[in-house]
């Protein structure tokens, strides 16, 4: 296909993918999609135990191997975008720009294949299911596919730039990602006679309090991080105290010992509050993938690539959002870029959109990024 035929093509698929959401590992129609479009221009699709996404390669078969990643998954959103192309599947929407990341990836595919003979080495495209949910990456990682590759990019939509932009940054770029649960036990009593018991909500409120400490107290106030508690339950009726209370939250920060300190702080904060009103406190810890970190060397790579292309390169914001591309590089030197798709609403937000005239210079990029790669290993 020539260049413009490959735009036309992904831009179609893009708006196919944006119709048609579906949830973390429920992208059974995403796949067959993607396997229908790599099978008809010849794309190779490896043979892994992946029920939903896949593996694909162009190139030579050989050493030296690169990776590019996209993500396929939904959210459960109800899109209110009011886009002509809007989801058909009631509650789920691309809100977080997956349906991009899928077309940019498969764009870079078809460009890498017209080029296929030119290419020095092999490049894997992986089209990754469930990095919402998360834990998609490290399924991929679990095939030992990528055992053998020695650089990994990826990319995210960005509404912060517009089209043409790139944000770029060295280091950590998103946050690692922590949820947490506590369960404060008391002694339930009637509201009249709370000397009778042992107030659980009286137990979680001043945890929730003290929580908020950790950050502006325990950690180096230069580096970036939070304690959000965001859901709460306890009760159900006005003159009885409970027997328990109930939270969650999350922890969001950029480097293993600020994880591995407010870890602790929590627990001991939980118990503390806990044992000063004569209960106890049950907590548990679900880690998720740690912090993003650019690889400095091929951070630069990416940023004078995409100078040589015409593209602008800004610094990227540090983000404490999560993001399950960390899982590769914790094994596998690499970058992950934001490509500016213009303004929008944020991402997650039922009116989330991009422009899909960002697809063909974010396809471009990515096939260009792999194709020179090559020359730096």
């Amino acid at each position: 296909m020539q260049q413009n035929a490959i735009i036309d093509k992904i831009t179609e698929e893009f708006y196919w993918f944006h119709r048609h959401p579906e949830l973390s590992y429920e992208e059974i129609e995403t796949t067959k999609r993607l396997r229908q479009d790599l099978e008809a221009a010849d794309i190779r699709i490896l043979d892994l135990p992946l029920k939903t996404g896949l593996v694909a390669e162009v190139g030579t078969g050989k050493a030296p191997f690169i990776a590019l990643r996209c993500d396929i998954d939904g959210l459960p959103i109800q899109e209110e975008s009011g886009l002509d192309y809007a989801s058909e599947h009631e509650g789920r929407m691309h809100a977080c720009g997956h349906d991009f990341h899928i077309s940019t990836v498969l764009g870079a595919a078809y460009l890498l294949k017209e080029q296929e003979n030119e290419l020095r080495g092999t490049v894997y495209l992986i089209f990754q299911p469930a990095e919402e949910a998360p834990g998609g990456a490290r399924k991929v990682m679990a095939t030992g596919v990528l055992k053998e590759v020695q650089a990994i990019f990826g990319l995210h939509t960005s509404p912060l730039y517009d089209v043409g932009t790139l944000g770029i940054r060295e280091g950590a770029v998103t946050a690692s990602v922590d949820k947490f649960t506590v369960t404060f036990h008391g002694k339930g009593t009637h509201a009249a006679h709370p000397e009778r018991g042992i107030d659980p909500i009286v137990m979680a409120a001043g945890f929730v309090t003290a929580a908020q400490s950790i950050v502006s107290r325990n950690i180096d106030p230069a580096h970036p991080g939070l304690v959000s508690i965001t859901h709460i339950e306890s009760g159900n009726t006005w003159n009885v105290i409970p027997e328990s209370a109930w939270l969650e939250g999350t922890v969001r920060c950029l480097t293993a010992e600020d994880r591995k300190l407010i870890k602790k702080r929590i627990y001991g904060l939980a118990e503390g509050q806990a044992a000063s009103f004569g209960g106890h406190a049950e907590l548990t810890w679900y880690a998720g993938p740690p912090a993003t970190n650019n690889t400095p060397s091929w951070t630069e790579f990416a940023a004078e690539e995409a100078r040589r292309e015409g593209l602008t390169v800004e610094p990227a914001p540090v983000n404490l959002a999560g993001e399950d591309f960390a899982y590769y590089q914790e094994e596998i030197p690499g970058a992950f870029v934001l490509v500016g798709t213009g303004k929008s609403p944020a991402n997650h937000n039922p009116k989330f959109h991009v422009d899909p005239a960002a697809l063909g210079p974010a396809a471009r990029y990515m096939a260009n990024l792999a194709r020179e790669v090559f020359a730096r290993l």
